[in-house]
């Protein structure tokens, strides 16, 4: 049966007087838990399946401080069952295959198992396929947490097991609550501190942390170390118990949007200073350096194109290099692709040539393949005419012979048509040499 909800402190482990602020203040209720109504507020599903002790295998999605831990712990906490902890970082698929023996013996005792897997995503793919047979057969409920979007870093065996659980980052509102309640609460706060808090200083505080609860615990809990018991927090205060300024940089909001625009003109507009500049703005202020590194990628292929085929290949190779280094080695590979990028020759031709030819095969999505380009692996085939007169290329010392590629509907279309810088000029030389090609057999046909 599953437990009824409790408002104690004894839900989590660390005894209040060892464990950080952070700690101590966990939800040990979902009435507690601060934020996330559009999943947790009453009568939500995912609400009432904790509250039932049905919650399935999950994965919180959601950026640091915004309740995935503690919201693993609930789920433990309502169905009756051993929650274990697992650090992606810091343990490895050995460790996973003892969780799930335990996990075995425990269920065989009719107890059940949540392996929490913190940083779930560090897992590469291969090492994430050690949770898939213990999750099909119900031996471990599985809760993965991450800060990185689970369409890319976690394997789709994996995620067709589990519900993915959005969680956003909190508002200042949610975390005046959170620190309010710190210095109130007498068992597991600050309470017994007598602390005057200036509440000037507690809305900038709130402001600063960028949505992350954790983050505004553990500088209150300096600054209040700071002042002693019955001192004041005041803005000044809490700030130099910050020791630097958190950027303002709001990742889900406008200015997540206008600072990844800036990025993306500033290359652009091939300035590299600019494009340097915002990719700093983005990454000290928290920003997802993998997000940064798709619209990267995403503008070699968008704003350079053709003009120089190398961009894709650093964008993507400064992808993969962020990816194999992390923080703060693999910024310089952004940092150099972001370099390159705005240096480079711009074509958006290739760009417009999609949009173009996307916009065809939705204007006539059922044209019939001319019969001269169509496979013909049977005689029936043969018969019907598929294949004849179908010219093979290689069989001229040009390379090329001129033959119609698109349905009846569309022939004549030009979709794409060469820039003139960089390597696109070549790509133009040869289009207008093809181009030639044509023009004599069509007149070579006529006089024929």
């Amino acid at each position: 049966m599953p437990r009824k909800d409790r408002a104690s402190g004894s839900l989590f482990s660390p005894s209040p007087s060892s464990a950080p602020l952070a700690a101590r203040m966990r939800p040990a209720s979902l009435d507690e838990f601060v934020g996330q109504a559009p999943i947790l507020a009453p009568g939500k599903p995912l609400r009432e399946s904790i509250e039932r002790g049905t919650v399935g295998s999950l994965i919180l999605w959601g950026p640091p401080g915004s309740g995935k831990t503690t919201l693993g712990h609930l789920v433990a906490h309502f169905t009756d069952r051993e929650f274990v902890p697992f650090s992606a970082v810091t343990e490895g698929v050995p460790r996973v295959r003892e969780i799930i023996a335990e996990a075995e013996r425990r269920l065989e005792m009719g107890r059940g198992t949540i392996l929490f897997v913190d940083e779930i995503h560090r897992f590469n793919r291969g090492q994430q396929d050690a949770f898939l047979p213990a999750v099909e057969s119900g031996t471990v409920t599985l809760i993965g947490a991450t800060t990185e979007n689970p369409s890319f870093e976690l394997n789709g065996a994996l995620l067709s097991r589990a519900r993915v659980v959005v969680l956003q980052p909190l508002t200042p509102d949610d975390i005046l609550v959170v620190l309010r309640r710190a210095l109130s609460d007498t068992a597991r706060g600050l309470g017994s501190w007598d602390l005057t808090a200036d509440d000037e200083g507690l809305r900038w505080l709130a402001v600063e942390s960028d949505g992350d609860a954790r983050r505004a615990l553990n500088i209150l809990e300096a600054a209040a170390a700071h002042v002693g018991k019955g001192g004041t927090l005041t803005r000044d205060v809490l700030r130099d118990a910050m020791q630097r300024r958190v950027a303002r940089y709001d990742k889900s909001g406008e200015e997540h949007y206008n600072l990844i625009s800036a990025y993306h003109k500033a290359l652009r507009g091939s300035d590299p200073q600019g494009a340097l500049y915002w990719l700093a703005r983005m990454i000290d202020g928290g920003e997802d350096p993998m997000y940064i590194a798709r619209r990267t990628v995403r503008f070699a292929s968008e704003d350079v194109g053709l003009a120089d085929p190398q961009a894709l290949r650093v964008a993507l190779a400064a992808r993969d290099a962020y990816h194999f280094l992390g923080s703060p080695e693999g910024e310089l590979a952004l940092a150099e692709a972001a370099v390159y990028l705005a240096t480079a020759p711009k074509s958006n031709r290739v760009y417009a040539a999609w949009g173009a030819a996307l916009a065809a095969a939705r204007e006539y999505p059922a044209e019939g393949v001319p019969l001269h380009i169509r496979n013909a692996p049977t005689s029936l085939m043969k018969e019907l005419g598929y294949g004849k007169g179908y010219q093979y290329a290689h069989d001229v010392p040009e390379g090329y012979l001129p033959q119609r590629y698109l349905p009846d509907a569309l022939e004549g279309t030009t979709f794409y048509e060469p820039g003139s810088m960089g390597f696109e000029k070549d790509v133009a030389k040869r289009m207008s040499w093809w181009a030639g090609l044509k023009e004599r057999a069509r007149d070579d046909a006529q006089e024929g």
